[in-house]
């Protein structure tokens, strides 16, 4: 693989405050700050939940958590770099977490997305997602998320 092209693995622990700082910045932003340090290698140490990191250059560029239930997988948290948005990582990074989750014989993946981010609900909207319902005040009492599935064939 050329040493430009994004690589997708497992997180390691020592990655997990990097992930913690892009979950705030990037998905909790206007919130609590509650996917610090300590709860991403909580998710890190759970065999039920993989967390993976895309790496560009040895750069961590966006993350994903994803939890493996008996039916489906629920998707907790999926961010890419601001200044890396548009260039594929977040749809590579799902496929990625897609694809465990066929493996493991799961039939469809679930998500809540910030009702005020337009832009996600759009981008899982073009990755086949759609739309379920909609919870009120679910981030914190303050924002309402959209739920979105998707059924893995």
């Amino acid at each position: 693989m050329p040493s430009n092209a994004p690589d997708i693995r497992l997180a390691l622990p020592r990655e997990a405050r990097q992930i913690a700082a892009m979950s705030r910045d990037c998905i909790e932003h206007g919130l609590g700050w509650s996917w610090n340090t300590p709860r991403v290698l909580r998710a890190m140490r759970n065999p039920a939940t993989n967390v993976a990191v895309i790496l560009k250059r040895d750069v961590l560029r966006g993350f994903g958590i994803m939890d493996y239930g008996d039916q489906d997988a629920h998707l907790a948290l999926l961010a890419v770099d601001p200044t890396q948005r548009h260039l594929g990582l977040g749809a590579a990074l799902l496929g990625w977490l897609e694809r465990s989750a066929r493996v493991a014989g799961l039939t469809a993946i679930r998500l809540e997305a910030r009702a005020d981010n337009r832009a996600a609900i759009a981008f899982y909207q073009h990755l086949g997602f759609t739309e379920s319902g909609t919870v009120t005040g679910y981030y914190e009492g303050v924002i309402d998320a959209v739920q979105l599935g998707k059924k893995l064939g």
